[in-house]
């Protein structure tokens, strides 16, 4: 039987650290350009040996940022667990050199307490997470989406509260409207827990945080910003631009519908395509450069199924 080889990390991870890393606001942290996301391929689904792989070659070329949340998988709190496994098999070690976030919001189990933002869930899901990481603390814990029912107080002094029990270091919050983040900007303020940084989907096909103004809110009251899709689930690669391969998440029909592929985005996509080509970057790479382009964003959030394809995203932030 071959014995697993103990992890040590590449110790040229920090070389291009004066431009790989940018500051999270107007706080402390610093942030890489590109965040590891764990939404897809580090589930319980999906072998273990290549999470590893991925996260060895992240951590070893300077992402220091893994984003998780409760529910991702699947199934459901699994890829937190394959987190654990990693903490426990190689990064333990590097915990303090982590920035590791978690989130909580959308359903997690079962009956009138395992969704949403009361203070009641907050509180059991960040519970729930340390332990299936294998951690004391999250560096940033999110509410993961706006609860149109909950009071946003109990809501927000739920995420005060983590903090000063030491639970998390910093607050989140993802796709508030805003005029919600507003008020718990100003709330969070109030507290002395100031609001780190807001997630939202950003890119090339969905520019809704610069349209709502989010986006200049943020970068104008001091807190930094995380896009997530920045592919648009693959639509900005050059994978559909000729129509929809038999192996594409489309054509599985899985969080993309055929219908979505019109002639115009087609044409979109091909004209994109070829203004990348004159630039000598793939389709990917300009969507990323591009989300990283705008004022105010600190980091990109990208999901990677190899370390071939982490390896083609990192080059957006060269």
């Amino acid at each position: 039987m071959e014995l697993k080889q103990n992890y040590l990390a590449d110790s040229h991870r920090y070389d291009s650290s004066e431009t790989f890393y940018r500051r999270c606001g107007k706080s402390g942290v610093m942030l890489p350009k590109i965040s590891l996301g764990f939404w897809h391929n580090f589930g319980g689904v999906d072998p273990y040996e290549r999470s590893r792989a991925i996260t060895h070659y992240a951590f070893d070329h300077g992402i220091t940022h893994f984003d998780l949340a409760n529910n991702y998988g699947p199934p459901y709190g699994s890829a937190e667990e394959t987190m654990g496994r990693l903490m426990d098999d190689s990064f333990k070690p590097y915990r303090d050199e982590l920035f590791i976030s978690s989130k909580a919001g959308y359903d997690m189990w079962e009956g009138p307490y395992g969704n949403w933002g009361s203070r009641k869930y907050l509180f059991a899901s960040i519970e729930q997470s340390l332990k299936r990481m294998h951690l004391d603390y999250v560096d940033l814990f999110y509410s993961h989406r706006y609860d149109p029912n909950t009071p946003l107080e109990e809501t927000l002094q739920a995420l005060v509260d983590i903090v000063r029990q030491g639970k998390a270091l910093y607050i989140g919050i993802s796709r508030w409207p805003l005029e919600a983040l507003k008020f718990a900007d100003k709330y969070l303020k109030e507290r002395d827990v100031p609001l780190l940084i807001f997630q939202d989907k950003l890119n090339l096909l969905n520019r809704g945080p610069q349209e709502s103004g989010t986006l200049d809110y943020c970068h104008d009251n001091g807190i930094g910003f995380i896009g997530f899709s920045p592919l648009a689930q693959g639509l900005l690669t050059d994978r559909y631009i000729n129509g929809i391969p038999e192996d594409s998440r489309m054509a599985q029909g899985k969080f993309l519908k055929s219908d979505m592929l019109t002639p115009e985005l087609i044409a979109q996509l091909r004209a994109w395509n070829d203004e990348a080509s004159v630039q000598g970057k793939t389709l990917a790479e300009k969507a990323l450069s591009w989300i990283l382009e705008q004022q105010g964003v600190t980091s990109v959030i990208v999901g990677a199924s190899s370390v071939p394809q982490l390896e083609k995203n990192l080059k957006a932030a060269e």
